[in-house]
């Protein structure tokens, strides 16, 4: 027999799938399932469910920490998208045991409420067509420089700031050698070893970063940034909500980030132009070496989400492809830190890790696992 909040939960989605519970009636409703969330297309609008699990800092596992979670995601969100991010709706029970939207006996749920976002306008379907004119990101640059300058700063000194990336280097090390995700542990430990060396090898590369902290994005990737529609220009979603420490970036890593995932989607000159750009309209003398280790960073983070599938029984049948893109992400991770410039950087490779404008080389990604229509969003 299932647990009964594990049919409560199975309640819901079914409910929120139903195209009669919405505005207008729609012809269908398209479910998006996520790790940590549902979201349900439905004519013009969006509503997202998140689910009731723990995960490393994330804890939805009580309605009051969704409640809040939702409403977290649209005060955050509402900085760079704030036409998108409609508001924090209730799901509630009547008496007689039925889900309504409309109003009953006790609040249920909490769901967030946006606008739907055309497909087409978002970055990675831009870039999957090939034919993608870098020209056209300066809109976005423009955008992301009004929201970096506008963060709230979140600075440290030097010194702590190297302790806090020494800490996030080996929290990664213990979360990827767990048992049960069945990794490769050679591949983790050399990765922790390559960019603790880094770190400890090149103070000089870290002077001035841990002043220029904010609270910013989070997860700043291609499936999240949309250049479009005209009516509501360029607007970047899904903002991490769950854990401001996570939150607490250097804007160039939030940066590094979105040109590492356009890199891993062929597109280099835009992971290029976007360096380039926020160097420019920043007027941040970034140095390559750093791009490339936050680069690094973020590659070790993100194999860290692949690694969560791999506990997820909603992907139970997806494990194989989940823990091939963990170790893409893995090789990608110390391949970036190498040429950053540790003492370990192979003879070949040392020329890429020295000045001038950073160069991201694409890394064609594992197999991944999708939903219909899914985006990888939280």
């Amino acid at each position: 027999m299932r647990p009964a909040h594990d049919l409560d939960v199975r309640a819901k989605v079914a409910y929120l799938a139903d195209p009669h519970h919405f505005a207008g009636h729609p012809r269908a409703v398209e479910v998006i399932e996520t790790h940590f969330a549902w979201v349900f297309l439905a004519g013009s609008y969006a509503l997202k469910l998140k689910k009731p699990l723990r995960q490393g800092s994330l804890d939805y596992r009580t309605l009051a920490r969704r409640e809040r979670a939702c409403r977290a995601e649209l005060r955050l969100n509402r900085r760079i998208a704030p036409d998108v991010y409609l508001g924090v709706e209730p799901l509630w029970r009547t008496r007689d045991g039925r889900l309504s939207r409309r109003g009953g006996d006790r609040v249920v749920e909490w769901l967030v409420c946006m606008r739907k976002l055309p497909a087409s306008r978002r970055l990675d379907q831009l870039l999957s067509t090939g034919a993608f004119d870098p020209r056209r990101l300066e809109p976005l640059l423009a955008r992301l420089t009004v929201f970096f300058r506008g963060a709230e700063p979140r600075p440290l000194s030097d010194r702590a700031y190297r302790a806090r990336l020494r800490g996030q280097i080996e929290g990664t090390l213990r979360e990827l050698s767990a048992a049960d995700l069945g990794l490769g542990r050679e591949r983790v430990r050399r990765l922790a070893r390559v960019q603790l060396e880094f770190l400890a090898r090149n103070r000089r590369i870290f002077q001035g970063r841990g002043a220029r902290l904010i609270d910013g994005h989070g997860d700043l990737r291609p499936e999240h940034v949309f250049l479009g529609p005209r009516t509501l220009g360029v607007c970047v979603i899904d903002c991490l909500e769950f854990d401001s420490r996570l939150r607490r970036l250097d804007p160039a890593e939030e940066m590094a980030f979105l040109a590492l995932e356009c890199a891993r989607l062929g597109a280099a000159p835009t992971a290029q132009a976007l360096l380039a750009g926020y160097r420019r309209t920043m007027g941040d003398p970034a140095s390559q070496a750093l791009f490339d280790f936050y680069m690094s960073r973020r590659a070790a983070v993100r194999a860290q989400l692949m690694a969560w599938h791999l506990r997820d029984e909603a992907f139970a049948g997806e494990r194989r492809a989940w823990r091939a893109r963990a170790h893409s992400y893995l090789d990608e991770a110390i391949d970036l830190c190498r040429r950053a410039g540790t003492g370990i950087i192979p003879r070949e490779t040392a020329a890429t890790a020295r000045g001038g404008t950073p160069r991201v080389r694409p890394r064609p990604a594992a197999a991944a696992p999708r939903r219909r229509g899914s985006r990888p969003a939280g």
